[in-house]
């Protein structure tokens, strides 16, 4: 059997993806809000790679005339016609692989991070994409429930996640660490995984996805959320992270240098539920990271720590602050295909 090997995301990449929200999801109250910022998004995203779109063709001329008053490269965008419960793009999307000498898409399972949330729509989108010619490498199809979120990888044997995010029985049933274990190895081509018992966000939906908390970067850099408040209720686990994470090796058994983000000041939704606004919710593209900021007066130190982390990428700034009203941020609503080049075939209703 050929040796799959799961792709770090500061690799080459030929797109992202967007799940684009629409108004029979929960983004309906925040609808125009949101949609400039995917906008926005897109825009950005494109001026280093391109953009797939998958939204029910419904909403296709919208889409397509919001992007071109923007300023987006038509040729840059693949729009499909695919229904969607939500827009979380990270945990629904399929995530690249090599698999031997060939590029592979893997499609594990979304079920709502544990049921919380039906998503079978959602658990749908990459076989519909597939099936409609978005991709042009195979997509294979794994039952595992897995999100993108949940794991970080260097692409070179090392992958980092919480246990209780990966070990939660809404996930697999309550199988062992040694089974999760088993699967990760097989289908990513990992030999060290770094698992965190520690960190949480207030307001957080995924059961604390390594994403929202601790990300690996370039050259054996981990870039990670502190919390210097000793009065604030994540005080104690995010101390008892930082120490884990000074513990951790890579493949190599090599350390790794940690860089600490700052930590924005609590943010309540309408009904006084804290949103869990994080810094370490970053994408990476081609030669630049997109971060979330808050309209926070540590937003320009986040952008600089981020820089220290990524010495030659470009570090550009979004206001995420409508996103943290559905519980999540800028890497969660975007999954990168990696070494794919856009497909050639036919595009569905709406595409440009």
């Amino acid at each position: 059997m050929a040796q799959y090997r799961l792709i770090a995301e500061w690799e080459p990449q030929a797109a992202v993806m967007l799940t684009w929200p629409h108004a029979a999801t929960d983004w309906e109250p925040l609808l125009e809000a949101v949609t400039q910022l995917y906008t926005e998004l897109a825009w950005h995203i494109c001026r280093f790679s391109s953009v797939l779109i998958a939204a029910p063709g419904s909403i296709h001329a919208d889409i397509i005339q919001r992007l071109v008053e923007r300023g987006v490269p038509r040729h840059k965008v693949q729009l499909y016609a695919v229904a969607s419960d939500d827009t979380w793009a990270r945990d629904h999307g399929p995530l690249s692989v090599k698999c031997g000498d060939r590029s592979q898409l893997l499609d594990f399972q979304f079920n709502g991070w544990g049921g919380k949330f039906d998503a079978s729509q959602d658990n749908a989108i990459s076989k519909a994409l597939a099936k409609g010619g978005a991709f042009n490498v195979p997509l294979e199809s794994i039952d595992f429930v897995l999100e993108g979120g949940a794991i970080e990888t260097d692409g070179e044997g090392t992958l980092m996640t919480t246990r209780s995010c990966l070990l939660n029985a809404n996930r697999n049933g309550g199988i062992s660490q040694h089974e999760v274990e088993t699967v990760l190895q097989r289908y990513f081509g990992v030999s060290k995984i770094n698992w965190l018992d520690h960190g949480f966000l207030e307001g957080d939906d995924t059961d604390s996805h390594i994403d929202t908390l601790a990300r690996l970067c370039p050259g054996q850099r981990i870039l990670y959320v502190g919390c210097p408040d000793e009065r604030d209720v994540h005080y104690d686990a995010l101390a008892k992270m930082k120490q884990q994470l000074h513990e951790f090796r890579d493949a190599n058994d090599r350390p790794y240098e940690l860089i600490e983000l700052p930590w924005p000041q609590a943010v309540y939704s309408a009904n006084g539920e804290r949103l869990p606004a994080t810094y370490a919710n970053f994408l990476i593209l081609n030669g630049a990271v997109l971060a979330p900021i808050y309209q926070d007066p540590a937003d320009a130190l986040a952008l600089r720590k981020i820089g220290e982390a990524f010495p030659g990428y470009e570090v550009i700034g979004i206001d995420c602050r409508v996103l943290i009203e559905q519980h999540g941020s800028l890497h969660c609503i975007t999954m990168q295909l990696a070494n794919l080049e856009p497909s050639t075939k036919p595009q569905t209703e709406g595409a440009f």
